[in-house]
């Protein structure tokens, strides 16, 4: 409303009054300015939000076409996520959020039948990489700080939280994951 206030008051009072009758008041909102931040931040808080949600309801979906015996609403209690990656038993990319992508800088095509080591690079510490290894191998959930690249190639630390998941069929791992440096 602002930006209409500074047009119209550069106009002459005939085209002044001519553009007014036709705005009707009934068609804006009328806030303060200082509303707008207050405004924006929950904004955003509910939009992460739902975006969290829409990708656990995959999630979901996706378990319940592999019926997957795990509880999934357990899994996303109290777990605060960037990305999210499915992965089959040999670890190749089923599905990734939307999340992977920015946190990542690759899409989610680019993603799909690699394994995750393509994130990996000269400061990923050998050991870090075989702790993982070794605990995907245990089948059991389990938490791991790792460094990992982005596709311009600058390095971020991620925690990954790795849960084994039991199929019908097959077994998956469900991999929730945190920028956290």
């Amino acid at each position: 409303m602002l930006c209409l206030d500074i047009y119209l008051s550069s106009k002459s009072g005939k085209k002044n009054d001519k553009i007014k009758n036709k705005i009707k008041p009934s068609e804006f909102k009328i806030m303060p300015l200082i509303s707008w931040d207050i405004y924006s931040v929950n904004y955003l808080k509910t939009l992460k939000s739902l975006k969290a949600e829409r990708d656990i309801e995959w999630v979901k979906a996706f378990a319940k076409k592999a019926k997957w015996k795990n509880e999934i609403d357990s899994i996303f209690n109290n777990n605060d996520f960037d990305a999210l990656i499915i992965t089959d038993s040999e670890q190749k990319i089923l599905w990734v959020n939307d999340g992977f992508t920015t946190m990542t800088g690759y899409s989610k095509t680019f993603a799909l039948d690699k394994t995750p080591r393509f994130l990996q690079g000269t400061n990923t510490l050998p050991k870090a990489k075989e702790r993982i290894r070794n605990k995907l191998n245990e089948l059991k959930p389990f938490t791991a700080v790792i460094t990992n690249y982005r596709k311009d190639k600058s390095q971020y630390e991620c925690e990954v939280k790795i849960i084994p998941i039991s199929g019908e069929k097959a077994n998956y791992y469900l991999a929730i994951e945190k920028q956290i440096g």
